[in-house]
C-alpha cells in the first residue's frame, strides 16, 4: 500500500475512533426502566469473554425456537432489545431469546470483533462463546435444535454473517441488518475498506469464504438482508455482496425470482425448488444506518425509536421473525399470567436495567468514511395492503410469492 493510502487510512481511523464508525457517539444510552433479560454465567469456557443475556417466557411453545440477537457498536443487549422489540416479540409468539453482549475489555467501542481471525473461526473466540451460549439455551430451555436463528445490526450484522458461515449446521436461518459479508476483513484496515468501499468480488470467491469456514455438507441456512440506501457508515453495496455470497452458496441465480414492494420498499426474493424462500433482500430507500422500525402486519409496534433505531414505516424485527417462521403461534395472555424468568438463568442470574436509546440526533460519522453517492429514490408505488398467503400447492405458492403475498 502506498504512503498516501497509509496516511489516508490513519486519518480515517483517528476520526472514526471505533472500528464500526460509532465511537463515543453511539453511547447515548440512558437508564430508563428494567429489562426482561436476565444474565447467565457459567455457560462454558467463554473464550471470547462475552456476557450472556436471555429471555424465556413461561408462556411459550413446547420446544420453542431460539433467536440469537447481536447488538451494534456502543449498544447493550438490553438497549438493543428495547429498541428493536425482540423480547416483546418472543413473549407474543412464544420463542426463546438469546442476546450476547460485548465487553469493553474486548473492544473499547462495544463492537463484536467480526474482523479478528481469532474471533471469527469455528470453535474460537467470540464465535465459540456464542455457540456455547446456544448450547446452554438448548439444554436448559428445551429449545428445538432445528429452529435456531441469528440476526444483528452493523457489527452485530457482520457477526451474524460470521455465525452463519462458521456454524451452518446450527442455524436454520439468519438476518443481517446493515452488515458485511463473511470473510472480507481480517484486520482493521480491511474492515474500514469493506465498510467504506465494499469492493465487488466474484460470487464464487465470496461463496468459497463461507464453504471453507467449516466442513459442513448439509443444507445451508436461509438469509434475509436489510440495508438503508442512505447508509454512510456501512456502504449499502455490502448488502449486494452478502446476497451474492449466499446465492452462490445456495447455487441460486443472480437475478431475483420475484420483486415487489413491501410496506413501500423494494423486496427481492429467491426460492428453492420447493418454493421456499431461501434468500431475500430489503432495500430501505433513503434510510441511514440503523434498524428500521414501524407497525407490523399484526398492527402492533415492536421497539422504540432512538440512535440507530429508525422509524421507517416497516418493522424489520417482525418481518425477520416472520421470515424465520415464528409468527404463527400466538400467546393468549390470561389473568393468571405472571412474569417469567428464563430457565437458562438458574446458575447465576440478575435482572439488568434497560438502557433506553435516547432520541437525540446522532452525528453522521459515515461522512468521514465515504462520500454520499446518488441514491435510488423510494418507488412512487402506493403502499400495498397487507395480506396473508394460503398454502394451495407449490405452483400457486410460487405465484403468490412472486406477487409479494407470501413467503
Amino acid at each position: 500500500m502506498s504512503l498516501a493510502k497509509n496516511i489516508e487510512f490513519l486519518r480515517r481511523l483517528q476520526k472514526v475512533n471505533g472500528i464500526n464508525g460509532f465511537g463515543q457517539f453511539a453511547r447515548n444510552l440512558t437508564p430508563d426502566s428494567r429489562s426482561p433479560l436476565v444474565e447467565t454465567t457459567g455457560f462454558g469456557s467463554n473464550p471470547g469473554g462475552l456476557r450472556m443475556f436471555s429471555f424465556v417466557s413461561d408462556h411459550r411453545q413446547e420446544a420453542p425456537a431460539l433467536v440469537v440477537v447481536l447488538h451494534g457498536c456502543g449498544q447493550t443487549a438490553a438497549g438493543y432489545d428495547l429498541g428493536a422489540g425482540w423480547s416483546t416479540l418472543a413473549k407474543h409468539y412464544g420463542f426463546a431469546l438469546l442476546m450476547p453482549q460485548q465487553q469493553s475489555s474486548n473492544n473499547g467501542q462495544g463492537c463484536f470483533n467480526w474482523f479478528n481471525p481469532e474471533d471469527t473461526a469455528r470453535d474460537s473466540g467470540e464465535a465459540c462463546s456464542i455457540r456455547q451460549m446456544i448450547a446452554r439455551m438448548v439444554d436448559e430451555a428445551d429449545v428445538d435444535p432445528q429452529r435456531i436463528f441469528v440476526t444483528g445490526l452493523s457489527a452485530g450484522g457482520a457477526m451474524t454473517s460470521v455465525m452463519l458461515a462458521t456454524y451452518p449446521d446450527i442455524f436454520a436461518g439468519g438476518a443481517v441488518i446493515a452488515g458485511l459479508p463473511f470473510g472480507v476483513a481480517t484486520n482493521v484496515r480491511e474492515a474500514l475498506t469493506g465498510m467504506s468501499q465494499s469492493p465487488s468480488r466474484p460470487a464464487a470467491e465470496l461463496g468459497d469464504l463461507v464453504r471453507n469456514a467449516s466442513n459442513h455438507k448439509g443444507p445451508w441456512p436461509k438469509l434475509s438482508v436489510w440495508h438503508g440506501s442512505a447508509d454512510r457508515t456501512v456502504n449499502p453495496a455490502n448488502a449486494d455482496e452478502i446476497v451474492k455470497q449466499w446465492l452462490d452458496v445456495h447455487q441460486l441465480p443472480a437475478a431475483p425470482m420475484s420483486e415487489s414492494i413491501v410496506d413501500g420498499y423494494p423486496h427481492q426474493v429467491w426460492w428453492n425448488a420447493d418454493g421456499e424462500t431461501i434468500v431475500e433482500s430489503y432495500t430501505i430507500t433513503d434510510m441511514a444506518h440503523g434498524t428500521p422500525l414501524g407497525v407490523a402486519d399484526n398492527d402492533e409496534r415492536y421497539g422504540a425509536q432512538g440512535a440507530f433505531l429508525i422509524e421507517a414505516g416497516i418493522s424489520s424485527s417482525y418481518h425477520i421473525a416472520n421470515f424465520f417462521g415464528l409468527t404463527e403461534w400466538v400467546h393468549q395472555p390470561s389473568e393468571a399470567a405472571k412474569p417469567a424468568a428464563t430457565a437458562a438463568s438458574r446458575e447465576v442470574t440478575k435482572t439488568i436495567p434497560v438502557m433506553a436509546p435516547a432520541p437525540t440526533p446522532v452525528p453522521d460519522l459515515g461522512a468521514v468514511l465515504w462520500p454520499r453517492t446518488t441514491l435510488h429514490r423510494r418507488p412512487e408505488s402506493p403502499r400495498q395492503p397487507r395480506s396473508r398467503g394460503i398454502d394451495v400447492g407449490s405452483v400457486i405458492t410460487r405465484a403468490l410469492t412472486a406477487a409479494g403475498l407470501m413467503k
